[in-house]
């Protein structure tokens, strides 16, 4: 079983310069498990690494697809598994680095993939919510998988959707395929290693980061999407960094504002990253500062 090293936390924790100073220390390559940076064109906004970084180590699975393109975690786990291989294959280690939890967690111990997408079903359940209400798909998520309904915020639309389209083509529920599989496929001998960095320093660094953005030129670069033809409905438009800049593009609210927004619902996303993370058992917490002992810990993992 190939021995890999799993970098995890919330963002702005400092993920990144670890992952490249441990690719550095230990002749290993970073594998990206940030859900975001596979987009092509969607740069500042994710936060993907510096070019001269890039240079310095090389990354796989960033700037892999089209915006309007289709990604999930089980394909993330296949990409992922043939990067790694790639990596072993020319003698040096493999660093996975990123903070969505369901990557990590498909990539180390499988995921229950489920049927292939059934468009014209999603644009029916779509038609279906937009005549019915908000609570619409919720409401039929709880009639036919309650235990799936349950742990789907009700504004979850693409979630929800995937749980009754799992449903509907399958004749049984989702929550039935996740507790038989229950992410107990053990893939790798993985070292995970989590961030754990104080709550007010890592929201002072989540301010510092989103008004780097803003002056490297994440409106520019939001704008430019637009108008190259991504509609502001796709997946990655929608997501955080993107949809506050549409708003203030699309003349919702001033830039003062945009950028406030940004910066609390960056907050609220780390606070759900390290509610994930916590719950996960076998990672070995360590302070961002403590790189002597992390660099102990991998190097007794990997050798």
């Amino acid at each position: 079983m190939k021995k890999i090293v799993v970098i995890v936390g919330a963002t702005a924790s400092g993920k990144s310069s670890l992952a490249l100073e441990a690719a550095l220390a230990f002749n290993a390559e970073i594998v990206n498990a940030d859900s975001l940076q596979v987009y092509r064109y969607l740069d500042i906004g994710t936060a993907k690494p510096e070019v001269e970084e890039q240079k310095r180590v090389r990354h796989h699975l960033i700037d892999i697809i089209d915006p309007a393109e289709e990604y999930t975690a089980a394909r993330f786990a296949q990409d992922a598994d043939a990067a790694i291989a790639d990596i072993s294959s020319r003698g040096k280690q493999a660093i996975v680095a990123g903070g969505t939890g369901l990557y990590i967690r498909a990539l180390t111990e499988g995921i229950f993939a489920g049927p292939e997408a059934d468009w014209a079903l999603r644009e029916e359940l779509l038609d279906k919510a937009k005549l019915n209400g908000p609570s619409y798909l919720h409401d039929r998520l709880k009639e036919v998988d309650p235990k799936a309904a349950s742990g789907i915020h009700p504004n979850n639309q693409r979630r929800l959707i995937r749980a009754l389209e799992v449903e509907a083509l399958t004749k049984r529920p989702i929550s039935d395929f996740h507790s038989e599989h229950a992410f107990k496929e053990r893939r790798y001998e993985a070292l995970k290693i989590g961030l754990d960095i104080e709550r007010e320093s890592l929201y002072r660094a989540i301010e510092e980061r989103v008004d780097s953005m803003v002056e490297a030129g994440l409106i520019a670069e939001v704008d430019g999407l637009l108008k190259d033809g991504y509609s502001q409905d796709l997946k990655p438009m929608g997501a955080l960094g993107y949809k506050e800049i549409i708003g203030y593009i699309n003349g919702e609210y001033p830039k003062e504002e945009a950028v406030r927004l940004l910066k609390r619902n960056t907050r609220r996303y780390a606070k759900k990253q390290l509610t994930w993370f916590k719950k996960e058992i076998d990672i070995e917490w360590f302070s961002p500062e403590n790189r002597s002992g992390i660099m102990k810990k991998i190097e007794e993992h990997l050798c």
